[in-house]
């Protein structure tokens, strides 16, 4: 049997190989123990599942665990993202949240994502104490569970419908009245996951035009996988050209990411998306706090921080090690280079929707097209361009490649001085015109990723084919 072990954001695995009926049960049992441990099992527990296969199925299996452990159970009543299980959480002053969901992995994976009290990630020290549970429990074979008929019945567990408390607090961040009327053309992309139809409700009835693709559920996620970068929205892509919209906005399969597509079909990448969302919030609603990155985030928030006399703050990746900053610096916005953007006034969390809404309003607010505020923002702080490449990898390679990198230590690349070098996460150099290159192992799947970002396309684009030579030498 392998460990179970939560990565940056939960534990993932392929259904049917390791992530099964039994594993769930051991991860809910964990749970368990630790909200008992914890002094937070009378708060009760709210469960959440995308729309993959097998997702009610294994939610209600984890609420029978939960319930028989005598924690009282608030299940939704259906598919729900991330971020609206996230908020539930809070709205119900619950102990804590799980969700099964496998995020923006292949169709094949799924996984358990826990949520703490104030509704974000768990911090590595409440992981590793599931973990530890876990490990405890797999070796006692003691599980407690209660059918879940009988559940409903004692009223153990309870079926939550937390999507209009959610709608009231998003209407609560952004003027949706006002975007309503906007005229905006705007084309939406939940990627066959649990974000369909949020976009929608939240904003239709007025002059503003919505149109939906992909917003089936299917658990296959067909010809894509739902992550939203730029290789899965070759059809949001085109669907934004021909219709002449004004953008596109992808959500992941759970809807706590977001992607973009601006009005001439071109991706946004995320590390501009969240320099958008900073200067947003600093210059546009003129609001002041920190800034929180992860370390594979835009150099960007830098000169941000400067020119809005703002401090910025830099994390490994993960929302995890994100959220604590953001709660103890009451941040103004946390993001990561996976398309995760969290704010304050919500939740420490990733929220793909809420995001997507700021980007509407900062469109409506300036009347610039995305690729006029992308000017804009160069405007600002100088051109920034990104790349990133992923190397699929056996598991026996992952020693030699670390080994490899580890060793590499050039004072120069493509003819610019390395002046820093640092493993904060990952091997990261960083280079005398500011641009910068990190090789690092994905936190939830076998996936080596290679991001750089330089003042020019052809810089960021040399440095990952520099490293690409490095990792398959």
């Amino acid at each position: 049997m392998n460990p179970i072990r939560f990565g940056t954001d939960g534990w993932r695995a392929i259904i049917a190989q390791d992530f099964t009926f039994d594993n769930v049960r051991l991860c809910a049992q964990a749970v368990a123990d630790y909200l008992q441990d914890a002094g937070l099992a009378s708060k009760g527990l709210v469960i959440g599942y995308d729309t993959r296969f097998g997702s009610k199925d294994f939610a209600s299996a984890t609420a029978e665990v939960i319930a028989g452990n005598k924690v009282k159970v608030y299940l939704s009543s259906k598919p729900i993202p991330t971020p609206v299980t996230s908020f539930a959480v809070v709205n119900q002053q619950a102990g804590g949240g799980i969700i099964i969901t496998a995020s923006h992995n292949p169709a094949n994976w799924n996984g358990f994502k826990f949520k703490t009290k104030l509704g974000c990630s768990a911090s590595p020290e409440v992981t590793e104490k599931l973990e530890a549970n876990i490990a405890r429990i797999r070796s006692e074979g003691k599980i407690k569970q209660l059918p879940l008929a009988q559940a409903l019945e004692t009223g153990l567990v309870e079926y939550l419908a937390p999507y209009p408390a959610y709608y009231q607090q998003l209407t609560s961040l952004v003027d949706v009245n006002k975007l309503r009327q906007s005229n905006l053309k705007v084309v939406t992309d939940p990627m066959y996951g649990a974000g369909s139809g949020y976009f929608k409700k939240l904003l239709g009835g007025g002059t503003i035009k919505i149109t939906e693709i992909n917003n089936k559920p299917n658990p296959l996620f067909p010809g894509i996988r739902p992550e939203p970068i730029a290789v899965n929205l070759a059809k949001l892509s085109a669907t934004v050209k021909r219709q002449h919209a004004s953008i596109g906005l992808a959500t992941d399969g759970d809807a706590d990411r977001l992607g973009i597509i601006d009005e001439n079909g071109t991706f946004i990448s995320p590390l501009h998306t969240f320099a958008l969302l900073c200067l947003y919030l600093l210059e546009i609603r003129g609001e002041r706090g920190p800034i929180v990155k992860t370390v594979t985030m835009t150099s960007m928030a830098y000169r941000l921080g400067e020119l809005f006399k703002v401090p910025v703050y830099e994390t490994r990746v993960g929302f995890k090690y994100v959220a604590p900053v953001m709660l103890k610096n009451k941040a103004l916005i946390g993001g990561e280079e996976s398309g995760g953007y969290g704010f304050r006034g919500h939740i420490p969390e990733r929220d793909g929707i809420l995001a997507g809404l700021y980007l509407l309003d900062l469109m409506a607010r300036t009347g610039k097209t995305p690729s006029e505020l992308i000017s804009y923002l160069y405007s600002r702080v100088g051109p920034h361009y990104y790349q990133r490449q992923d190397i699929e990898f056996n598991k026996d390679e992952r020693q030699a490649i670390t080994q490899r990198v580890k060793e590499y230590s050039p004072g120069s690349l493509d003819g610019v001085k390395v002046v820093a070098m640092d493993t904060t996460d990952g091997f990261r150099f960083t280079f005398a015109d500011n641009s910068w290159l990190l090789i690092r192992f994905s936190g939830t799947e076998p996936i080596l990723r290679i991001y750089a970002e330089g003042n020019t396309l052809s810089r960021a684009e040399k440095l990952v084919t520099l490293a690409q030579e490095l990792v398959n030498e």
